[in-house]
């Protein structure tokens, strides 16, 4: 901000009030286009109230979570107990001996 030094407070205390300076102003530009000359008044700064600017800003950050993630296997072994047949045979042969044959 450029402050100036040189301004004095006392100048500002007699100057003509706004709407004074405004009619002036008027007839002057009014004047002015009668005689197509162009004057311009010199008004010394008008310190204003200060104006705020707010700016929001999105601002992302990347956070990397390490998550630790266990797979666990539980094999349940199921038995299923299934009879199945075999077949088999058997022979008797039997051999006797007559005691009443001739011999």
């Amino acid at each position: 901000m450029f402050i100036n030094n040189d301004f004095n407070f006392d100048d500002f205390n007699n100057m003509p009030s706004a709407s004074e300076s405004k009619m002036d102003m008027n007839m002057s530009m009014n004047m002015d286009n009668q005689n197509c000359s162009l004057q311009g008044v010199m008004c010394p700064p008008v310190c204003e109230a200060p104006q705020e600017r707010c700016c929001q800003r999105d601002i992302h950050h990347c956070i990397e979570h390490i998550v630790p993630i266990n797979t666990r296997i539980i094999n349940h072994h199921i038995y299923h107990h299934v009879y199945k047949p075999v077949y088999t045979c058997t022979e008797e042969n039997i051999c006797s001996t007559d005691s009443n044959c001739c011999m």
